[in-house]
């Protein structure tokens, strides 16, 4: 199953490996520091033009990838949850 992320991007469902709150993880200093290294390395995809709400991170043939988007994590496991129930 395919999850839309924003813009043009979908990704595998397969593929994720976590999606996390941007506000709550922005508390810790690990996931700060996580957010800062990854960004540095090139690993960020930003899909949205609007206020980031939540990060993706998924595999796909051994390469991370994290994707920022403005969709919350809520809405995003809602149309995971929905579409597995179909």
């Amino acid at each position: 199953m395919y999850l839309h992320l924003g813009r043009d991007t979908v990704v595998n469902t397969e593929d994720i490996i976590a999606m996390m709150d941007l506000e709550s993880s922005s508390i810790s200093k690990y996931s700060k520091e996580f957010l800062k290294i990854i960004e540095e390395e090139g690993f960020v995809r930003n899909v949205s033009d609007e206020i980031p709400k939540s990060f993706i991170i998924c595999e796909k043939n051994g390469q991370s990838v994290v994707y920022i988007t403005n969709i919350s994590t809520k809405a995003l496991s809602g149309r995971v949850r929905k579409n597995f129930s179909l």
